[in-house]
C-alpha cells in the first residue's frame, strides 16, 4: 500500500509566491514536523511558492529530506482580472469545472496538474510521499477522485490541512488526518 499525505500550507501574510508564513504559521509548521513525527516518510514534494516551503522545511529537517520543487503545485489562477465577486465565481468552478475566467485555469486544468503529481508519486517505490499545495488545488485533487466533495468541503478546510490517500487494489482513497 503506498500512501500520499496532501498538505496545504501554514497560515500565510498573503496569496502572492513570495507570502510570508504568519508567526501562528511558523509554529503550525513545528506542529506539522511533530504530527508526522512517527510516520517514516520517503519523499517531500512541494509548490514553489515560499509559504508551502516553509510550511515543510521542519519535517524535511527532521528526517533529512531534500524539499523536490514541483511548479505543477502552485495555486490555481482563478482570473488574471481582480474579480470582486471571486467568492461566488469560484463557486461557479465548483459546479462547472469548464468554466474559465480570463487570463485563469478551469477546475479541470489545474485539476490535471495535482492529478499528475500524484499519479507520478504512486507510480514510484516510495510508500510515505508528501505532497504540499495550496487550498484551492487540494479541493480539486479531492474531487477528482470523489466527486462529492466539493465548494462548500473547501471553504472549512483549515491552514495547515492534511489528508491521507491511499492507493490499494487499483482504488485511491482518502480521509482528513489533521486534528
Amino acid at each position: 500500500m503506498k500512501n500520499i499525505y496532501i498538505i496545504r500550507h501554514c497560515e500565510a501574510e498573503g496569496q502572492s509566491p513570495e507570502a510570508q508564513l504568519t508567526d501562528r504559521g511558523h509554529e503550525q509548521a513545528l506542529e506539522l514536523s511533530e504530527f508526522f513525527s512517527n510516520v517514516k516518510i520517503d519523499r517531500i514534494i512541494s509548490s514553489p511558492y515560499k509559504r508551502a516551503i516553509d510550511s515543510i522545511r521542519p519535517l524535511a529537517k527532521r528526517f533529512n529530506i531534500d524539499v523536490e520543487i514541483n511548479k505543477n503545485l502552485i495555486e490555481r489562477i482563478l482570473s488574471t482580472k481582480n474579480l470582486p465577486d471571486w467568492f461566488e465565481k469560484l463557486r461557479n468552478t465548483f459546479d462547472d469545472i469548464e468554466l474559465r475566467f480570463e487570463g485563469g485555469e478551469s477546475s479541470r486544468e489545474a485539476m490535471k496538474r495535482i492529478v499528475e503529481v500524484v499519479e507520478e508519486a504512486f507510480s514510484r517505490n516510495n510508500n510515505n510521499t508528501v505532497i504540499v499545495t495550496h487550498g484551492n488545488l487540494m479541493s480539486l485533487l479531492l474531487m477528482y477522485f470523489n466527486k462529492d466533495y466539493g465548494f462548500d468541503d473547501w471553504k472549512i478546510l483549515s491552514n495547515p490541512d492534511a489528508f491521507l490517500l491511499k492507493h490499494e487494489s487499483n482504488k485511491v482513497t482518502f480521509q482528513r488526518i489533521w486534528k
